[in-house]
C-alpha cells in the first residue's frame, strides 16, 4: 500500500506499569487476509504492517486489539451486530453505511485492478469492465468486489464466464494458463502472490481505488467516542512520529507510551 498499504472506556487516563496496561479496554479487530498489510501466520496470529498501524494507534488512545479473521460475508456481518468493534478496511461500503462509523484519516488505500496477461489485448480505460462481454474472468475466495461492480459480472447479458478459485496464487497460475482473460483482485495481496511465482510484472487497468479507514460498528459500546479517541491518537502519532505511519514501530517516540 503506497501511504501505508486493513470499544470500553474511551477518555482514557495515562497508563503506567503492566498492570495498568492489561486493564486496557480489549477491541475485537475483524480483518480478511490481505497479505503481506494484514493476514494470518502459520500460528494464526495476525501479521502485517496494518496490524502493527492499528495496534499502535489503538495503543495510544488506551485499547489493546485482539485480531479476527474472517471472511468479507461474515467480518460485514459482525460489524451488522456487534460482535466486531472494528475493522481497518475500505472506506465507502454501502452495505455498511448505515451500520458503521469511520474515522477522518486514511491508514493507506487499496487498488482493485483488473489484470491480464500481455497477449490479451486491454480493454478500454474509459470503461473497462464494458469490455468484459463473453470473456473469461478469475475471481478470487472471500474477497469482495463492490456492488456495482458485482452487477455488471453476474449480468446474464454480458455473458461474463467467471472463475472462481481459492487463491491469489492459483488465480495468477490460472491466468498464466489461459484459463481465463482476465483476474480481478486487489493491487497488494496478487503483487504478493506474484512475487511469490516469480511472474513478471502484469498488465492491468485500476477499476476502483478507495482508502483505508478504521470502520467502527455503530453498536460498539461508544462507537461515536471510540471514532474520535482514534482520530485524535492518529493525529497524535503524526505529531509523535515523522512520517507516520510510514515509520516504523521501532522509530516511537515516548509520547505514544505515554497513554
Amino acid at each position: 500500500m503506497p501511504t501505508l498499504f486493513a470499544a470500553l472506556l474511551f477518555s482514557a487516563p495515562c497508563l503506567a506499569g503492566s498492570s495498568a496496561a492489561d486493564e486496557r479496554p480489549t477491541l475485537t479487530v475483524g480483518f480478511s487476509e490481505f497479505p503481506p498489510a494484514i493476514y494470518s501466520d502459520a500460528q494464526g496470529q495476525a501479521q502485517g504492517r496494518v496490524v502493527e498501524v492499528t495496534r499502535r494507534v489503538l495503543q495510544q488512545a488506551g485499547y489493546k486489539a485482539s485480531f479476527r479473521a474472517l471472511p468479507s460475508a461474515r467480518l460485514y456481518a459482525g460489524l451488522m451486530d456487534g460482535s466486531i468493534d472494528l475493522w481497518p478496511g475500505a472506506a465507502g461500503k454501502p452495505e455498511l453505511a448505515a451500520h458503521t462509523l469511520e474515522t477522518r484519516h486514511a491508514l493507506s488505500r487499496i487498488d482493485l485492478n483488473l489484470y491480464h496477461r500481455r497477449d490479451t489485448p486491454a480493454p478500454s480505460l474509459a470503461n473497462a469492465l464494458a469490455g468484459l462481454s463473453g470473456r473469461g474472468v478469475i475471481l478470487i475466495g472471500g474477497y469482495d468486489y463492490w456492488p456495482r461492480i458485482n452487477r455488471i459480472l453476474n449480468d446474464p447479458q454480458r455473458e461474463i464466464r467467471l472463475h472462481h478459485t481459492a487463491s491469489h496464487l492459483s488465480g495468477l497460475r490460472m491466468l498464466e494458463h489461459q484459463r481465463g482473460d482476465f483476474l480481478l483482485g486487489y493491487e497488494m495481496p496478487v503483487e504478493h502472490a506474484r512475487q511469490q511465482l516469480d511472474m513478471e510484472p502484469l498488465p492491468s487497468i485500476t477499476i476502483k481505488r478507495v482508502p483505508v479507514r478504521f470502520i467502527i460498528s455503530r453498536y460498539a459500546p461508544g462507537s461515536e467516542t471510540l471514532r474520535d479517541a482514534l482520530d485524535q491518537a492518529y493525529e497524535e502519532l503524526m505529531v509523535a512520529i515523522p512520517g507516520w505511519p510510514l515509520r516504523g514501530d521501532t522509530e516511537a517516540q515516548p509520547a505514544a507510551a505515554s497513554r
